[in-house]
């Protein structure tokens, strides 16, 4: 921008002494009036031509890039101490449940304001029980390059407030200083309408305790929907890794018609203990989705979710 500021000023310039100075004050020009008249001309056009390159350069740099948290309820903002960031924490709803929540983070410089697109972001969410702490399962955002200027994740709830203070420290290494700090957020964790989570200890071995949060459908339709489910399993009261070990099945029912539905196809691990299928609702209504997890051929838990839309 400052080179073409400096264009038209010599532009201006010169079409002002062309237009309206004596012919020899002009520089570089002859002074018959054949000159000027040709001059006048090829300055006229290269001024036009210089204008239009200047409000397309200014068209892109005023192009406002549309906000990535709109559909998002803000739950907290405040200060990554010792990073110099401020953090804003985002999810689906403002009221946060058990089972799996989606979250984001957005990342500014705390003096700029400016968008930190490039940091190592990680959640610890902990349940303080007076007695006793736990954590539960988290999924921290996989890169340290911001999606869409917003680093994604998850936490698996597996309990309410009602037991306990919830808090979510999360942990910014800001790459663009080197700096690192920490904001802890107290958030409030209710019970759903309808129960996402199972939390059972397997029948196999009577020891191993696992958790089982729903992803999908978030918001079931008639015909096929995603089918989608998260295993994580108790290592210890601060580690919860995904895990693999068991398959899936299930029949979906409508206990109050009778029937189920044809087209349905049980969940299969795609990764970090995420499973995926696919599940056919008819019509709208209570449905019951028939769980079985299972260890080879030995079953660790039959179980069931609802499902009412």
């Amino acid at each position: 921008m400052p080179a073409l500021s400096f264009l038209f000023f010599l532009l201006i310039q010169q079409m002002h002494c062309c237009l309206h100075r004596r012919p020899g004050q002009c520089m570089s020009i002859p002074s018959s009036p054949q000159s000027i008249i040709m001059f006048r001309s090829i300055y006229i056009r290269v001024f036009v031509v210089a204008l239009v390159v200047a409000f397309a350069a200014c068209s892109k740099s005023d192009t406002v890039m549309p906000d990535p948290t709109v559909g998002l309820s803000k739950i907290a903002t405040g200060y990554a101490t010792g990073a110099a960031a401020k953090v804003e924490l985002y999810a689906l709803s403002s009221n946060l449940t058990t089972g799996y929540q989606p979250l984001w983070i957005a990342l500014y410089d705390s003096v700029s304001e400016k968008r930190i697109t490039d940091a190592h972001v990680t959640m610890l969410p902990m349940m303080d029980m007076g007695t006793m702490k736990h954590s539960s399962p988290v999924e921290n955002p996989a890169s340290h390059e911001a999606v869409n200027q917003l680093f994604p994740g998850a936490v698996v709830f597996i309990m309410s407030s009602m037991g306990g203070s919830w808090t979510i420290d999360i942990n910014v290494h800001n790459h663009s200083n080197n700096k690192e700090g920490k904001l802890t957020i107290p958030v409030t964790v209710a019970e759903p309408a309808q129960k996402r989570l199972l939390s059972f200890t397997s029948a196999i071995d009577n020891t191993t305790k696992y958790f089982l949060a729903m992803v999908e459908p978030a918001k079931p339709k008639v015909g096929i929907n995603n089918l989608e489910f998260v295993l994580y399993k108790k290592a210890s009261m601060m580690s919860f890794p995904a895990d693999s070990s068991l398959s899936i099945s299930f029949e979906p029912e409508m206990p109050t018609m009778n029937h189920g539905s044809p087209n349905n196809v049980n969940p299969v691990h795609s990764g970090n203990g995420h499973y995926k299928g696919k599940v056919n609702f008819t019509m709208t209504g209570l449905w019951r989705l028939q769980l079985q997890l299972k260890s080879g051929t030995q079953l660790a838990k039959a179980d069931s979710l609802d499902i009412d839309f």
